[in-house]
């Protein structure tokens, strides 16, 4: 292993030629970007930039201060040893993938007495293919290629496409049955039967079954253009068209049964979206974009992606990887991934328009992130202007106490990193030094809790949220006081009251900052205010789904008992809290509860002991 300092002057012929591990660091030693390659010399020497010695990629020229590389014995080493060192330091230059979390479907729920089709979302684009009373159709290359099939696919099989509460209250057809879009099941202008026939002629057509209907309305046009009917072969024409188009519209359809992921690149500055589309059996089968950082040029991410993409467990590797240019080392990369793969960027034919799709994916879902994060940036910007802070917060955190009645007082905190939701900072707590119903001291026990932790971890956010007012706040301050977390900057949520009813003043949010003799209030329409209320909400949803797992829980052990019904459950636990301290009480003192008695209580007892 060898590591050096490095400036314009650097001799990069002291770097090993054999294959291995390149690691480069700040000026304190954390790791920037760690890589590969089959010979370490050559592929350092890549990142300089013609003659004057700068290096082209502009966080190495800004903050890496040594390169480190270390020796391996085979290629295959240097791809095992890059992973490994990637999940250890996680380096923020190195590519992390973000799935998108489904497939774009068309759905059609056979148990409905008048069938529809709708567009949804599955987290598999296998379910429901075979059998079952719902028919999954997909998925599509993009939510406007499915619309558009959506659409044509009316025009052809006349389906309708209205909510059942619409459905089961008309009295009078629609308009879209005055234009020839809908059979009007709603009234009884077709019957079940006749409908059954649609539904099953929509599910051939979508399924690629599309020669007999073609047949049919060719025939259909033929007819009225022999009997100078133009205006009804027209109408027969334009369905024909619509066909072609719903064929189409569900994304490529290769001519061979080759396993295939094609990958479209598109970025804009440090922002990159990789589209991949993955096609077997003559059909498209996923459809899935990958978004993330990156400064990397477009061979080196490609090369990156890859091999992020195709890592051990992650999923298998197709035949073939169509993608917009080669990456970086190629035939290294091929061998990393079993060598019988072809990585292949083709400029026409095929495999080229498949790749033109996949861009053009890649560059709607980027227009999409891109409109997203500047909103997420000027809701941030607007936070850090009305509490004074001195940069936008990176990193906020929002606690939210729960409890029934008083009994099993939960919390949560959730994290929100840039404006976007971090799982990996979410936490519950059960809350274990407060006794009874108090959600002040409540919440300062899991402040507390947390803003310890973060100090030993050096993980502490830029803000915390309070859901609550004033009291809750102070009691979070103190709590962060304790921790000796003094630069975290706190913050508390909580509606207006309106000792008149007001609706719409029940709704104002307020802001109580610490020092602020009132409230701040937020405009309705302010982006900062969006941005809290869903980290706000965030945190009572993740709180409430964590406190009814508790309350079954709960329930559970205490309904079980014969004679422990709903109230006198609700009696237990207001006397003594929680299970825990029904368990630790004496049988004096749960006879004492209203509605117990000595002999329930002498059953209780034992059932909680043999429980134990």
């Amino acid at each position: 292993m060898s590591q050096l300092a490095w400036n314009p002057d650097i001799d990069l012929g002291s770097i090993p030629e054999q294959p291995g591990v390149y690691l480069f660091r700040d000026v304190s030693g954390a790791v920037l970007y760690v890589g590969k390659s089959a010979r370490l010399r050559d592929r350092v020497r890549t990142y300089r930039s013609g003659g004057d010695g700068r290096w082209q990629i502009r966080f190495l020229d800004a903050e890496a201060r040594t390169v480190e590389t270390i020796v391996t014995r085979t290629e295959q080493e240097a791809l095992l040893l890059e992973d490994t060192l990637i999940k250890t330091h996680k380096p923020p230059h190195n590519v992390r993938l973000k799935d998108d979390k489904s497939f774009r479907m068309l759905r059609i729920d056979l148990s409905d007495a008048f069938p529809r089709l709708k567009f949804v979302r599955a987290k598999n684009p296998d379910v429901g293919r075979e059998g079952g009373r719902a028919r999954f159709f997909g998925p599509f290359a993009s939510s406007g290629a499915l619309r558009k099939t959506l659409s044509d696919l009316h025009r052809i099989v006349p389906l309708r496409d209205c909510p059942d509460h619409v459905l089961n209250n008309r009295s009078r057809p629609c308009l879209k049955h005055q234009i020839g879009l809908c059979s009007a099941p709603c009234v009884g202008l077709i019957s079940a039967g006749e409908y059954a026939a649609l539904v099953d002629k929509a599910a051939r057509i979508l399924s690629g079954d599309v020669e007999d209907v073609r047949a049919d309305l060719e025939a259909r046009m033929r007819s009225a253009a022999d009997a100078l009917e133009y205006e009804r072969a027209a109408g027969w024409r334009d369905r024909l068209t619509a066909l072609s188009r719903t064929v189409e519209g569900q994304g490529v359809r290769p001519k061979d049964d080759v396993r295939r992921d094609v990958l479209g690149l598109a970025r804009a500055g440090d922002a990159a979206v990789v589209h991949r589309l993955s096609f077997g059996e003559g059909r498209m089968h996923e459809s899935r974009a990958h978004v993330f950082r990156s400064q990397l040029p477009d061979e080196e991410l490609l090369h990156v992606v890859l091999t992020a993409l195709y890592a051990p467990g992650r999923r298998a590797v197709p035949a073939e990887i169509v993608v917009p240019c080669l990456p970086s080392e190629p035939e290294l990369l091929r061998v990393a991934l079993g060598g019988d793969v072809a990585i292949l960027a083709p400029k026409s034919g095929e495999r080229a328009r498949m790749l033109g799709i996949a861009g053009e994916n890649a560059r709607a879902e980027l227009v999409q992130a891109e409109s997203e994060r500047a909103g997420e940036e000027a809701a941030l910007d607007e936070l850090a202007q009305i509490l004074a802070l001195d940069g936008a917060p990176e990193v906020i955190d929002c606690f939210d106490v729960s409890n029934f009645q008083g009994s099993n007082v939960v919390a949560s905190r959730v994290r929100f990193r840039r404006g976007h939701a971090d799982r990996a900072g979410y936490r519950r707590f059960q809350v274990r030094g407060v006794e009874g119903q108090d959600d002040f001291a409540s919440m300062k026990e899991v402040v507390g809790r947390s803003l310890r932790r973060g100090v030993e971890d050096d993980d502490l956010p830029d803000l915390v949220v309070i859901d609550g007012g004033a009291q809750q706040l102070a009691k979070a301050l103190e709590a962060r006081d304790e921790a000796s977390a003094w630069e975290v900057a706190m913050v508390g949520l909580a509606k207006a009251r309106s000792a008149g009813g007001a609706r719409a003043k029940a709704t104002d949010e307020r802001l109580f900052v610490p020092g602020a003799l009132e409230p701040i209030p937020l405009p309705r329409h302010s982006a900062a205010r969006h941005l809290l209320e869903r980290i706000r909400d965030e945190a009572h949803r993740f709180a409430i789904t964590y406190h009814r797992k508790e309350r079954g829980r709960i329930a559970s052990r205490l309904d079980s008992i014969a004679g422990v019904g709903p109230e006198r459950r609700k009696a237990l636990l207001r006397a003594f809290g929680s299970v825990a301290g029904v368990k630790s009480a004496s049988l004096e003192q749960i006879a004492a509860v209203p509605g117990i008695g000595p002999e329930l209580a002498a059953t209780i007892e034992r059932s909680l002991r043999e429980a134990s």
